[in-house]
């Protein structure tokens, strides 16, 4: 390809092709040796050094004196964007300043030429360019002025990168450190908050039952005891046939079909969701459990339980009472001490699968808190003691339909009760079907007047108070008058002498009131209560009975004689067997108790509290009132005869009182007797209490009495009395 011509391109007519509009005269005559002047040649002609064309042709060639004119390409800018800036003005910028540069004279038919360029390496040095020194001719004034030159609009002010870089900056940094701090929250503080919700959703918990304590006798033949058993239970939800479901379970768990239908019939939970939990037995025995499980019955399944079991059925029933299905204590000892009994329960927390995979999850969240065994008791009741004695008692009271029995065996000198019966009575193993009144214990519970019985407290008063001594013998009258009520003798004595121990055997009354006369009222309140009356004894049972003293302030004209001989006064079988073992026990009072040593689950004993204690008579006192009291078996017509044990020496009191029930009088009478044997030195003191609706119940207590206290002595191989028989008494001294 030949070289590109550095001459510019020309049309046919000989200007220059691209010229924006032929250059025309004012006249419309073709100008001659002047380019367009603001089209692209114009454009094209601009020089790069920032001069006009004019004063590029007014300046010499370097090197040459001959003009030349520049071709377009020769003249082209060094700044790519000026031509189009031309374009875009139109090429008025361009006129206008040929117009400014041209001289006054001659302005108008000037051809506007540039000396031709001396090529480089043509030789010479190159002149430097000349610069205008003249000053411009003055504006004519004849020429319009010029508009002026609108300055180019400012391009609008751009915001700082620099701070939009440093704000974008800040924000992303505090983005990040608050999501960082969230994450350190949640994988530090709040970790366990959420691991835990997780693990509720899939953890299973196990209930582990604590056995509970036992109860034995002082031998430590259990009379209570926990043993393994099982509960069936139905999640109504997967039984899918409940009349077929309970057909099949009737004849294993004992339970109507009728219901076991009921039982597992579908119920609604307080929150609204569907009940997956009945029991339909508890204390269900393990062969039976198997056979159930055998079925395979849906929606019924078999879990570990426990069951109380009492080994003697009836023994001691009174006294032990018995458990909920739940081996919480509802009555007797088993609810008296049920925080010692009861252990605590442990339970097992699992994480396991659903569905077919409800089994545990290996290596999975897992804990197991063990159970604690509760304590054991171990009782001052002897088991082949108290069967024997609720055996005589129940004999004796089938003589008395309907009446109330009860008998206490204290051992002296400890205050340990050793039997404690009751009659009626209930089978401890299955409490439900029982008379509630059956299930009391009528020892501590069956409040009476304790009638004669509570001379003994008289006596003993006076003694102490010197009012009285053994040798005393005092005219006794057929009856006397104490305010408006006269009270008799059942031995008429007609006015004779009689002696102390002659009062007790026959149970005087009028000799009781004359010398609780002389001792007087606050004196004999006092002894009452120094003997325990007024108040529970504390041994042991639950829901005790405290009886009632009569007040001084309370006390009218008939008092007087009614107190002394033990009426008025209100106390338990109990209580009164207490008095007796202080006097059986040199004056002093022992607290009566029943539990003898607590055994912790890890088979270590701690001894019971020691049993409170006071001094109420004199050794002496109490010794010479046991002598007289022996006069109640031994004279002849006493009242106490049915009560000697051959082969010891039984010193005791007869009583008939009334039964009171919230304080009224029940028709009937009760017949009482309590005594201690050997009366030279007792080891044991036995109250008898029989409630006779019909009457009847003397007949009953002192040969129960008999009866209990041979067994009580042969059982524990006391020997007989030594000494002899009892001293003889004279009843009417002269």
């Amino acid at each position: 390809m030949p070289p590109r011509s550095d001459e510019p391109r020309r049309d046919p007519t000989g200007s220059r092709r691209g010229s924006a509009r032929d250059a025309r005269s004012g006249d419309g005559e073709p100008r001659t040796g002047e380019p367009g002047i603001g089209g692209i040649s114009g454009a094209r002609a601009y020089t790069p050094r920032g001069r006009t064309v004019r004063e590029e042709r007014a300046t010499p060639a370097r090197g040459q004196g001959a003009e030349q004119r520049r071709t377009p390409r020769s003249t082209r800018s060094g700044d790519p964007f000026r031509p189009a800036l031309q374009v875009l003005d139109g090429g008025r910028a361009a006129a206008r300043a040929g117009r400014r540069d041209a001289p006054a004279a001659g302005r108008g038919g000037v051809v506007r030429t540039v000396a031709p360029r001396t090529p480089r390496g043509a030789g010479g040095d190159e002149p430097p360019p000349r610069r205008r020194t003249t000053p411009r001719a003055p504006r004519r004034a004849d020429r319009p002025a010029r508009r002026p030159i609108r300055k180019p609009r400012r391009p609008p002010k751009l915001a700082d990168s620099r701070l939009r870089l440093r704000l974008g900056t800040v924000l992303a940094l505090t983005l990040f450190a608050v999501i960082g701090i969230r994450l350190i929250f949640l994988q530090a503080v709040d970790a366990p908050a959420y691991a835990g919700g997780g693990v509720t959703d899939r953890t299973r918990t196990v209930e582990l039952p604590a056995p509970r304590g036992a109860i034995y006798d002082s031998t430590g033949a259990p009379l209570a005891r926990s043993v393994e058993a099982r509960y069936v239970y139905a999640d109504p939800t997967e039984v899918k046939d409940r009349a077929g479901t309970a057909k099949a379970l009737s004849p294993l768990l004992g339970i109507p079909v009728s219901k076991l239908m009921e039982l597992m019939k579908p119920r609604k939970l307080e929150n609204g969701i569907d009940s997956t939990f009945a029991y339909l037995a508890r204390g269900v025995e393990i062969p039976t459990a198997k056979r159930v499980q055998a079925l395979e019955l849906p929606g019924i399944g078999v879990h570990r339980d426990e069951r109380r079991e009492v080994p003697g059925g009836d023994l001691a029933a009174n006294l032990i009472g018995f458990t909920s299905q739940d081996m919480n204590g509802l009555e007797g000892l088993e609810a008296r001490y049920d925080d010692v009994l009861a252990g605590q329960d442990g339970k097992r927390v699992y994480e396991a699968g659903l569905g077919d995979l409800a089994a545990p999850i290996p290596g999975g969240y897992s804990r197991t808190t063990l159970a604690k065994p509760g304590s054991s008791l171990a009782l001052t009741i002897n088991g082949d003691l108290q069967f024997r004695t609720q055996q005589i008692l129940s004999a004796g009271m089938a003589q008395a339909p309907g009446g109330t029995g009860a008998a206490v065996i204290i051992e002296i000198p400890t205050g340990a009760v050793l039997a404690q019966a009751s009659n009626p009575t209930y089978n401890a193993a299955k409490p439900t079907p029982s008379d509630p009144v059956a299930r009391e214990d009528a020892a501590t519970s069956f409040v009476v007047d304790p009638g004669s019985v509570h001379k003994a407290i008289t006596y003993g008063a006076a003694l102490q108070e010197g009012v009285i001594t053994p040798d005393t013998a005092l005219p006794i009258a057929n009856s006397i008058k104490m305010g408006d009520t006269w009270f008799s003798d059942t031995h008429p004595a007609d006015g004779k002498r009689m002696s102390i121990p002659g009062m007790l055997a026959y149970s005087s009354n009028v000799g009781t009131i004359t010398i609780a006369d002389r001792l007087g009222r606050d004196r004999l309140i006092d002894y009452q209560k120094r003997f325990g009356l007024g108040k529970p004894t504390g041994e042991g049972m639950p829901g005790e009975a405290s009886g009632r003293l009569l007040p001084a302030d309370e006390w009218s004209g008939s008092s007087y004689g009614s107190v002394p001989i033990g009426h008025s006064v209100d106390a338990t079988p109990l209580q009164m067997a207490a008095a007796y073992a202080a006097i059986a026990n040199n004056g002093t009072y022992v607290q009566p108790h029943l539990v003898k040593e607590v055994i912790g689950p890890d088979g270590k004993r701690t001894p019971a509290p020691a049993p409170v204690t006071r001094s109420v008579l004199s050794p002496q006192n109490a010794a010479a009132l046991r002598t007289m009291l022996e006069a109640v078996t031994t004279v002849d017509r006493a009242t106490g005869l049915a009560a000697a044990v051959p082969g010891y020496r039984v010193a005791g009191k007869t009583g008939t009182g009334w039964r009171l029930v919230n304080g009224k009088k029940q028709p009937g009478e009760v017949s009482s007797f309590i005594g201690m044997a050997p009366a030279e030195n007792p080891r044991y003191v036995i109250a008898v209490f029989a409630y006779a609706p019909n009457g009847g119940g003397a007949a009953i207590a002192a040969p129960a009495f008999r009866d209990m206290m041979q067994f009580t002595l042969r059982h524990y191989r006391v020997p007989p009395s030594t000494g002899g028989s009892a001293p003889k008494f004279v009843v009417y001294p002269r």
